[in-house]
């Protein structure tokens, strides 16, 4: 506390310790302990409370979070945390790992990406609700603090281990980079792409000159390679930076239901001019895509169930195009009121979907339509005779 004298009067003003926290992924968020954490961060200090990736901005949306958690921004883990170092006292990261080792690892990667991982206290609450779950410090100025969390939450506390960043190998002229806490039958993605499955826990990801050409341990899928490299275009990429993920997206489900009061004003009742955007095997990033459109067209299985699911909590219908294919990443999908799938021969959506996107958008993300039904008809039009069934929700 500070006293300040004027005019014979004192005032006071409180010092209160600011703290950041960036919470990563859905699973800690589901559980409800990113809830009760930051009620109790919120009684130490003035808290400001950000996210990474799209799967936790919609656990954040399910639980009624919005107004406590930031979900505006699209950051790494690791740039949020640095935004946060320079606005706040200390800054927590709280993640829920496919096990706490996961976790650790993880935490060990994001601390190896920071500016100064050394300038403001950081600590780690991993797996809270977890018998081996842990709170864990990544520099001596963390210590009295990460005691402190560790007696409120009943949780061990340890010391930070350094793992360094990804594990990065060169045979030859090949980089291969070891795939941490992948299991054995998963499924792995690079920058959201599907590119293969895991065969054993001992997996590598073999890339020649920016362009990824083998999978030791596990299977490649072609045709996820020619979507994470741009087809034609063969756009090579940096594997030690790479967002490489396994597993399933979101590991736990809350039920999810949707206003219904909305449901009765469909967009193929309206007249008007809209926006619609085309969300082609970016569906983590439906939420940005579809920000002030009132519809989607949707490319491939998988993008069509997650952006469907993540979309329908928005009000905003899809049109998907699919051919029965998915890789498996997604789950049982929801789909706002409107919305319609259309089931084209096999191999024929990414097709479609470059037709679509070079005819009606223009090689663009989003574009403006006289009316739904000139869209639908227009995308009717482009699929012909490849449709299968189509699917109205």
């Amino acid at each position: 506390m500070i006293a300040s004298k004027t005019k014979n009067k004192v005032y006071y003003k409180v010092l209160t310790m600011k703290i950041g926290v960036v919470i990563h992924g859905p699973e800690v968020i589901d559980s409800g302990h990113a809830k009760y954490i930051l009620e109790m961060l919120s009684g130490i200090g003035e808290v400001t409370a950000k996210l990474g990736g799209t799967m936790g901005k919609i656990a954040v949306m399910d639980a009624h979070m919005e107004d406590r958690i930031d979900i505006k921004e699209s950051l790494k883990p690791s740039n949020a945390i640095d935004n946060l170092l320079k606005v706040n006292d200390a800054v927590f990261l709280l993640n829920h790992g496919k096990t706490p080792e996961n976790g650790i690892e993880f935490g060990s990667i994001v601390m190896s990406r920071l500016s100064d991982r050394n300038l403001k206290p950081i600590i780690q609450i991993e797996s809270p609700g977890c018998e081996d779950g842990s709170v864990i410090y990544w520099n001596d100025k963390d210590y009295d603090l990460a005691i402190k969390m560790g007696d409120l939450l009943a949780m061990p506390v340890a010391e930070g281990q350094d793992h360094g960043d990804v594990h990065i190998s060169t045979v030859g002229s090949k980089i291969m980079r070891k795939i941490r806490g992948v299991r054995d039958g998963e499924l792995i993605m690079i920058e959201g792409f599907v590119i293969g499955k895991a065969m054993s826990e001992d997996v590598f990801i073999v890339v020649e000159n920016g362009f990824v050409t083998g999978l030791e341990g596990g299977i490649i899928k072609e045709h996820g390679l020619e979507k994470l490299h741009m087809y034609e275009s063969m756009e090579p990429l940096d594997i030690r930076t790479a967002w490489v993920k396994t597993g399933a997206i979101r590991r736990s489900f809350p039920e999810v239901g949707i206003d219904q009061k909305k449901c009765h004003t469909l967009i193929h009742e309206s007249k008007s001019s809209f926006m619609a955007t085309l969300i082609d095997h970016m569906a983590e990033r439906s939420i940005e895509l579809a920000d002030g459109c009132k519809c989607a067209i949707t490319v491939g299985d998988d993008t069509t169930a997650i952006a469907g699911d993540i979309l329908h909590r928005l009000h905003v219908p899809v049109i998907g195009i699919t051919d029965g294919d998915p890789d498996g990443f997604s789950h049982t999908a929801h789909f706002y009121p409107g919305s319609i799938v259309m089931q084209l021969e096999p191999g024929w959506d990414d097709v479609i979907g470059k037709l679509i996107q070079n005819k009606l958008f223009d090689a663009n993300d989003r574009t403006e339509f006289d009316s739904f039904e000139d869209l639908y008809e227009s995308i009717l039009e482009i699929v012909g005779e490849r449709l299968v069934f189509l699917t109205n929700y």
